[in-house]
This record gives C-alpha cells, sequence and structure tokens, in this order.
C-alpha cells in the first residue's frame, strides 16, 4: 500500500507479522490486517490475530522522517498518554495499551486495543440520520475528566517545548513552529516577530493559567468514536478518543478549539461539546475578555500548526490552494482580533 504523506509509512502483510512477532512472540499469527485511514501522520493499521483478538497497530513516522519539532518521539508520547489517562483518569474510554516498541529494525511502534464504534467524522459522510449530539456532549465531559490531571510542568515532554510557567511554555510552542516554518520555508500571513511577541503581550491572560492541565488537543472529528445506542433510538453515543499522542500540559481552554475547528466556541453557547464540558468541569467557563483572548491566541496557535505542518505531509499551495488562503485568512482575522485588546483590560492584568 502506498503511504499518504511523507509522514506515513508502508506496510504490507509480513511487515505487520514482524511487529506481531517483535510484540507479543512468533507463535502468535495475524489472520487478517487492513489500513485505517483518515489521519495524515502516522500509518494505522486493524489487525485480527489468531487469539481472537481484533488490536491497532501504528507506526510513527521513521526517526530520519523531516518533522516539526514537536512531533518528535509521538509514538512513545502515545504510550505514555495511554498508560497516564488508564492510571488517572479511567473513565475516559482511551484504548488500552497493549505493547510499545522502539528498535533499530523497526523504529517507533505500539499495539492498542481496538475501540468500537467509528469516527464522528465518519459518520458526518455516511448519509445516515443520526444524532451525534449526544455523542459530542459525552467527549465534552470526557474532557472535562482529563483537566482533572494535573502534570508537573506546562508544555509536552520529552525535551520538547515546557516551561515552569504556562506563558513560557506557549511562547516556546509557538517559538518552535516558526522555526519550523522557516525550515520548511512556509509563508506565512504576517511576520514572525509580531506571532512571537504574542506571549508577552498577553502575559495577563497568560498568567492567569495556575495549574497545568492533561490536554488531548487533537479533538477534531476523525479522533471521536462513536456507535448508535439503543436509547435514544438514531443517537450517537462516545464509545472512544483516540490518537493521544500530541497531548500537553496547559491550559485547559486550549481543549476548546479543535472540537470545534474553524469556528468559535464561544459564538456557540449551546453546541453539545461545550455543554457537556461544562457540566463535568470543575470550574466554570465564563467568556470574559482574558477568556476571549487565550482562546484566540490557541486558535492561531494551531491555524498555525496546520499551516506548518503541510509541507512535511506533502501539501504544496498548488495542490491544496484552499486550505493555504482557508488557514491564512483564520490567522489575520484572529491576528486581527488580538489587536482589539482593551488598555483597560491590559493595564489592570499586569498591575
Amino acid at each position: 500500500m502506498e503511504a499518504l504523506s511523507r509522514t506515513q509509512r508502508s506496510l504490507d502483510h509480513d511487515q505487520v507479522q514482524g511487529f506481531v512477532d517483535a510484540s507479543f512472540g512468533a507463535d502468535r499469527r495475524v489472520v487478517d490486517c487492513g489500513p485505517i485511514l483518515g489521519g495524515g501522520f502516522a500509518t494505522v493499521w486493524r489487525v485480527t490475530l489468531d487469539d481472537g483478538r481484533e488490536v491497532v497497530l501504528k507506526v510513527p513516522p521513521p526517526p530520519d522522517a523531516p518533522l516539526l519539532r514537536y512531533e518528535r518521539g509521538l509514538g512513545g508520547a502515545e504510550a505514555r498518554y495511554f498508560r497516564l489517562v488508564a492510571a488517572r483518569a479511567p473513565q475516559v474510554p482511551v484504548p488500552p495499551l497493549l505493547h510499545y516498541g522502539n528498535d533499530r529494525q523497526h523504529g517507533e511502534w505500539l499495539f492498542s486495543g481496538l475501540l468500537p464504534g467509528r469516527s464522528l467524522e465518519e459518520w458526518s459522510g455516511s448519509g445516515q440520520p443520526l444524532d451525534d449530539g449526544p455523542a459530542r456532549h459525552d467527549f465534552g465531559a470526557a474532557i472535562a475528566a482529563l483537566h482533572t490531571v494535573t502534570g508537573d510542568h506546562y508544555g509536552y515532554d520529552g525535551g520538547r517545548a515546557s516551561g515552569t510557567t504556562w506563558r513560557a511554555a506557549f511562547s516556546a510552542m509557538l517559538g518552535d513552529l516558526l522555526a519550523d516554518a522557516a525550515d520548511w520555508g512556509v509563508r506565512l500571513p504576517t511576520s514572525p516577530a509580531r506571532i512571537q511577541e504574542l506571549p508577552d503581550r498577553y502575559a495577563w491572560v497568560l498568567d492567569q493559567v495556575r495549574r497545568p492541565s492533561l490536554l488531548h488537543f487533537d479533538g477534531w472529528d476523525g479522533n471521536v468514536l462513536a456507535e448508535p445506542d439503543p436509547e435514544p433510538v438514531g443517537a450517537l453515543r462516545l464509545r472512544g478518543i483516540v490518537d493521544g499522542e500530541r497531548y500537553l500540559f496547559g491550559d485547559p481552554l486550549m481543549d476548546l478549539v479543535s472540537p470545534l475547528i474553524y469556528r468559535r466556541v464561544e459564538d456557540d453557547a449551546d453546541h453539545p461539546f461545550l455543554r457537556g464540558y461544562r457540566a463535568a468541569a470543575a470550574e466554570p467557563v465564563v467568556f470574559d475578555e482574558a477568556t476571549l483572548r487565550r482562546l484566540s491566541l490557541y486558535r492561531l496557535h494551531l491555524y498555525l500548526l496546520m499551516t506548518v505542518e503541510m509541507p512535511s505531509r506533502g501539501i504544496t499551495r498548488e495542490t491544496r490552494p484552499d486550505r493555504f488562503e482557508r488557514l491564512a485568512d483564520l490567522l489575520d482575522h484572529e491576528l486581527t482580533e488580538l489587536r482589539r485588546a482593551s488598555p483597560s483590560a491590559i493595564a489592570g492584568g499586569t498591575g
């Protein structure tokens, strides 16, 4: 099978059997296997073993693949995430980790259990008249449960962008993305300096974050699994949350961005995800000026990331001009919003 992006590996049955041998022993055989499509970073296959188990093989890019700075070692990061959630937020339905490996022959890989359901993205394109509101409500509650887990630092682990404060970590994350943009020759809709100065300009809102909460970060519809529930008929319910390798520790508000990607959560107060989150969150979500500024910063970060990652996926302006233009417009909109901070708020926040 041909890889779908520059970061994905091509696999076949024999290679999958090799990963099974290295994980479960040479006496375990692959009965059936095939790719799970939808993502653009790792290679993911569904595998049926001869003991009846259905498992998922996830193979990150090879060690020599050119990646963004925060994407290095994401196989190990996902294994750590699965263990952390299982130990400290077991009510959150993430796949059980069965094996994580990293050696010279195979690079990084992991096996996890196969969760039931299809992604919300798949359901939306299925043509079936199903209500996904209950699943989104469940997802919001699950993200609130993740946020009860506290880390010992802000940002990423594994030597990637982090800090002793959220402002320092967020600044480092933006700095890495800007360095990646320079490395890959990505043209941005504004100067890097204009973006890099934002964390200090908005110190008054970022410094309000005093606890490093566990964030999933990548909560778009392709990573949320659901299936119909008998009661009420026609309603989808949450069955799993996958792809946790991009997790970090920081402001819970950051997890309110990707579930409503290309939209503004503050403009959709009745969205089922937000209702589910509010019902389960330890602290209320109040859309005051500080919250709005942080949400704008986090949308800018996400749209910057989505722009910078395109060359590493083999996406060009020629192949996807619509994506470049849309993200450029979104980045410009958030930058415009961030220029509108009231002087009184800045003065009051900086003391």
